[in-house]
């Protein structure tokens, strides 16, 4: 058993640590890098930001920052303020943890509905989430000529009380989240049993598997607490873990959204209109008077209940028929009993 506390191993300890980081930064260029068509996407108005978006944006460079950061502090050679350096470089790693479970957390809300009670736990939880975070930055850290900034001293307790509540936080989202999309998938309606319930589950459950594994790994260090430098080795593999994979299952699901036929509801006059592509190149009729139809409008009057939604198969159907020849503005009145 290796003496954790002697010079020659925290120097072997900190030679390791340096390389770590050199690769995480590595890997989290490549991941920014291929998925940068994502941004311009936003930046040319191919896709509308919405709110929820702020939580990914920071989340996917705040991390970066901080890597970058890390760098600058183990790769300088000149003396530089590694304090400050560390607390700022803990706090987003912290941060980025909670920023990815509240990615998650709107997914699950949306799904509910925007239930009032759910709402108001989750901001209850992700504010005690935060208390917690922003108390993360305990640590001192040294100047060490030739090798850079590296912590001397930290508080274990409280990170572990970090990554342990972030677990706990992701395990109640998966599990509503199931619970919500399971009872759809078990139901009549359509919208339950199509690709999108899938997606969010399956993205949801790789995000859970992902951060809890890296989250053990990190919290078992900290609590075995060997030296000031293994304690906290896996903290970044972690905020990494988090990072990537929740920043995956946000784009993969904008990207579903926007793919898929649109659906617009109006519960007071029960009328839903559905708005499919088309493939390119089709060439659409369109009233006298009126701007040229991108794509394929189905208006549908209901009188079962006041949100209805419609299996996206028929939009395939109707969009062959339209390049048969077909009119592209159909109206479908909908009986009591009758389904598509």
């Amino acid at each position: 058993m290796p003496d954790w506390s002697s010079p020659a191993e925290l120097r072997k300890d900190a030679d390791a640590f340096a390389k770590l980081m050199h690769s995480i930064l590595g890997i989290y260029l490549y991941e920014w890098l291929i998925s940068l068509d994502f941004e311009w996407d936003f930046i040319r108005g191919k896709k509308t930001f919405r709110w929820p978006m702020i939580f990914y944006f920071l989340n996917r460079y705040l991390f970066l920052v901080a890597m970058i950061l890390m760098a600058v502090s183990l790769d300088s050679i000149k003396v530089l303020n590694c304090h400050a350096l560390y607390i700022f470089e803990q706090l987003a790693g912290n941060a980025c943890i909670g920023l990815a479970s509240i990615s998650l957390s709107i997914r699950t809300m949306a799904i509910w509905g925007w239930n009032k009670y759910l709402v108001g736990s989750f901001i209850v939880i992700i504010l005690g989430h935060w208390s917690l975070i922003f108390q993360g930055a305990q640590l001192k850290v040294t100047w060490i000529p030739g090798s850079g900034c590296f912590p001397v001293e930290t508080h274990n307790r409280i990170f572990v009380v970090i990554f342990i509540y972030a677990m706990c936080f992701d395990l109640l989202i998966l599990s509503l989240t199931t619970y919500k999309l399971v009872n759809r998938l078990s139901g009549n309606d359509a919208m339950g049993r199509s690709k999108l319930a899938h997606v969010i589950f399956r993205d949801g459950l790789i995000y859970f598997v992902i951060a809890f594994v890296a989250n053990v790994l990190a919290t078992i260090f900290m609590a075995l607490n060997l030296n000031s430098i293994i304690s906290i080795i896996f903290n970044v593999p972690a905020a990494l873990g988090c990072t990537i994979s929740a920043c995956r299952a946000v784009r993969r699901l904008t990207n579903f959204s926007q793919n898929a036929p649109e659906v617009y509801s109006a519960s007071n006059s029960g009328q839903v209109r559905f708005k499919a592509p088309v493939a390119s190149g089709s060439r659409m009729r369109h009233r006298p008077g009126t701007a040229p139809q991108t794509g394929v409008h189905v208006q549908m009057e209901t009188f079962t209940r006041a949100e209805e939604v419609v299996d996206p198969e028929y939009f395939a159907s109707e969009a062959q028929k339209h390049r048969d020849g077909s009119d592209t503005d159909i109206e479908v009145d909908m009986e009591k009993g009758k389904e598509l």
